[in-house]
């Protein structure tokens, strides 16, 4: 019988180049036991308004690593969209910059019955993460 608890995730994005919350970036967790072993797709969400994903799924017991992948290329189209409709239009045949970074992919390391808040810094060119409390 394991005693062992199983660790949770949760994450946040803040989009430096507006100064506020990414809100409607969906996101994707996975598992894995091992650092060999075969990622398990978990489920995913979306950031609130706030830019918080508040219902991710519950890691498995014996899940040793966790991945967060980012749908980065979807919000950057809807803030985009966002800009456009208080901004000057575009002319005909310009839809904008593309997306440098379509997706970030955040892989780490878990620890049974701790719990892992993975914020996500986002501008058009980079990001950081790291890990918060």
């Amino acid at each position: 019988m394991s005693t062992e608890t199983a660790a949770s995730v949760s994450t946040h994005v803040l989009d430096t180049g507006t100064g506020r919350p990414a809100a409607g970036v969906p996101v994707r967790l996975s598992a894995r036991s091992g650092r060999t072993g075969g990622w398990q797709e978990l489920g995913g969400s979306a950031t609130d308004a706030d830019g918080r994903c508040r219902d991710l799924p519950a890691l498995p017991e014996g899940t040793t690593h966790a991945r967060l992948v980012f749908d980065t290329e979807t919000y950057a189209a809807t803030a985009r969209a966002a800009a456009r409709r208080d901004a000057p239009a575009l002319p005909d045949g310009e839809s904008g910059s593309p997306v440098f970074f379509p997706e970030v992919a955040v892989a780490f390391a878990v620890v049974p019955g701790e719990h892992c808040h993975v914020p996500l810094l986002l501008s058009p060119f980079g990001y950081s993460v790291y890990r918060g409390s």
